[in-house]
């Protein structure tokens, strides 16, 4: 199943969203169906362009990244996958929807497209096992970890690389039943593409990366966690349009500005 959240110029709504790609209708809910049970209300509304479709989750709590979590990615980064998974964290003011800009930093020159795959929490996790953690998941959507590359390099901490706003574009909505070990993950520039992944490849898989991130914190319903790219992290530019894609959920589209 596939939840939207929405605006058609009033306050958001969530919809499951009905229909084969390119004639999609939104069947609208009640509330937030991640808090409350949702019940349709009965309106469908035709997914057109008078109908914006906003980030499907704005995490109250958190977004946890892994770091370096395919072999090839690691490896155009000049490195090995770490012995420990690398964790960081983004905060939810980098959060945009479909569609919305990627606003470039003015104190960086080399930004870069991350496609990932990200989990959305659906309940209070702490401790979990690998074969548990299935039960906390809300579902999945697609996700870009944009990275001031420059600024990265140049320091130990990641904040001013990694949490600057616009930095992580979500959607276009969330899809409740996917085969997330089994999917390929794209990234396109204008079209191109430029990383072509599968999840398969990750070196720690998104049971056991739930698992993992919360040993080390609570896990709220609505947070979020990025699953790490593939090869083929890409420079943005001022113009561009950039896509994420997973197989069997959707595409993310976002246009790039860099403001003078």
């Amino acid at each position: 199943m596939r939840i939207a959240r929405f605006t058609t110029g009033a306050e958001p709504q969530y919809a499951i969203v009905d229909g084969e790609p390119g004639a999609e209708e939104l069947v609208v809910l009640t509330g937030d169906p991640m808090y409350t049970p949702g019940t349709v209300t009965g309106e469908r509304i035709k997914l057109t362009d008078d109908v914006r479709l906003l980030a499907p989750v704005i995490p109250r709590s958190k977004i946890v990244c892994l770091g370096k979590n395919y072999a090839e990615h690691a490896k155009e980064m000049g490195g090995e996958v770490p012995e420990m998974p690398l964790l960081f964290l983004k905060p939810n003011t980098a959060v945009v929807g479909p569609d919305d800009p990627i606003v470039l930093p003015h104190y960086a020159e080399d930004v870069q497209l991350e496609a990932e795959l990200a989990i959305v929490i659906s309940r209070v996790c702490k401790e979990v096992s690998p074969e548990n953690a299935e039960q906390y998941i809300y579902g999945f959507t697609c996700a870009n970890d944009v990275t001031a590359r420059d600024v990265q390099r140049q320091e130990n901490q990641w904040f001013r690389g990694k949490a600057f706003d616009t930095s992580l574009p979500l959607g276009p909505w969330i899809e409740t039943e996917l085969a997330h070990d089994d999917v390929h993950v794209i990234g396109r520039i204008n079209g191109n593409e430029v990383q072509n992944g599968h999840t398969a490849d990750m070196v720690t898989d998104v049971a056991t990366v739930v698992s993992l991130v919360s040993e080390v914190t609570t896990l709220l319903p609505g947070d979020v966690i990025l699953t790490g790219t593939p090869a083929g992290v890409t420079t943005l530019d001022h113009g561009d349009v950039v896509e994420v894609e997973i197989e069997d959920l959707g595409v993310l589209r976002n246009p790039v500005l860099r403001r003078q």
